[in-house]
């Protein structure tokens, strides 16, 4: 029996499948260097990036390495 939905075309599927990689790979990424950079901020701060990191899939990690670390350092 084949699992290939015919109704759907294969290259939607490995579209889809990079896409949920890549921000799978963005929210690990962006949890490591926010761990990397928990000493210079307060526990409520690193709390409330983690929680957007990992509930907002590509904006959250992506605004952590392009804002949130910049913000860190600025206040030190």
């Amino acid at each position: 029996m084949d699992a290939v939905n015919p109704l759907i075309p294969t290259a939607y599927d490995l579209v889809w499948s990079g896409l949920a990689v890549v921000a799978f790979g963005l929210a690990v990424w962006g949890i490591v260097s926010l761990s990397r950079s928990a000493r210079r901020l307060s526990s409520t701060v690193v709390l409330i990036w983690a929680l957007v990191i990992l509930l907002v899939p590509v904006l959250g990690p992506v605004s952590w390495l392009f804002a949130g670390r910049r913000a860190g350092v600025a206040r030190t």
